[in-house]
């Protein structure tokens, strides 16, 4: 949007610094990441930019660290700890949170905003206070340590994502579908996968999205209910953060932030979608 021609230098001054604003913030944000990026095809094994790094010599950039992640065996076990929690704990947050987000959409369900509440909390609670009581819950009922532990708690931090999006789909659902379905002899299940599932599945891919990214990203929760043979990735960040200091870290930071930007512009295309199915122009 253009200002127009009878703005006033007042407005004209608010225009232009709001977007000077606006800049500054967005570069105070990125800023990190695009340190990160350039950082991890260093030649040296340091985390600042050498001489040759800032004179563009190639001889300054190298793919060592990236060899480092693929050839390393502790980083290779942490990656496929992760794709072996995050996967499942994605699944029952989509499973449990799609379902929790249909029944809360029901007008007649009693107590719907406290149960909203309850379910949303992982998200508002503190992290360590979360991650805390887990470890007291899961040492009392043999669950500290365990494979499945570690997913059920993850997908704990995935249902409210979950619950969020497909709740936002559900507010401009046409529920004359629903009983048009039923009028016509269709039981609640085909309903809910020939009718209610396509219509919703921008909202259940992108809750799955960010439950998946939570799960896993997380590293407080696995460090309280996991054991070493359960070591993601973002533990063994943490792990070289803290003992060893090995620059491989960029490089592996690197990737996620790929990872990230990729399934977040999923999600933006899913977005998209989904206006189209409701008739809304994508802005």
């Amino acid at each position: 949007m253009s200002l127009p021609v009878y703005a006033t230098p007042l407005q004209r001054a608010w225009y232009y610094g709001f977007r000077v604003i606006c800049g500054l913030i967005f570069f105070f944000l990125i800023a990190p990441i695009l340190v990160i990026i350039p950082l991890s095809f260093n030649a040296q094994d340091f985390f600042t930019f050498t001489k040759e790094m800032l004179n563009f010599d190639p001889a300054g950039y190298s793919l060592k660290h990236y060899e480092d992640f693929f050839t390393n065996s502790d980083w290779q076990i942490a990656v496929r700890n992760s794709f072996k929690i995050a996967p499942a704990a994605t699944f029952l947050s989509v499973a449990f949170g799609t379902l929790a987000a249909i029944g809360l959409s029901q007008p007649h369900v009693p107590f719907r905003r406290a149960i909203m509440a309850i379910l949303i909390s992982p998200m508002i609670v503190p992290l360590i206070i979360s991650a805390a009581g887990m470890y007291f819950f899961y040492s009392r009922i043999g669950l500290q340590g365990q494979y499945i532990g570690v997913v059920l708690a993850h997908a704990a931090l995935g249902i409210p994502f979950v619950i969020i999006t497909v709740t936002a789909t559900l507010v401009g659902f046409d529920k004359s579908l629903v009983r048009a379905s039923a009028n016509l002899g269709a039981g609640p299940m085909t309903t809910f996968f020939k009718i209610q599932m396509p219509l919703i599945l921008p909202g259940v891919v992108s809750g799955g999205l960010f439950a998946f990214i939570t799960s896993f990203d997380e590293v407080v929760v696995v460090l309280f209910v996991g054991s070493a043979s359960q070591k993601t990735l973002p533990w063994q960040m943490f792990t070289g953060l803290r003992e060893q200091i090995s620059p491989t870290i960029l490089a592996v930071a690197t990737i996620l932030v790929v990872i990230s930007i990729a399934l977040l512009t999923t999600v933006e295309l899913l977005r998209r979608r989904s206006e189209r199915l409701r008739g809304v122009t994508p802005s």
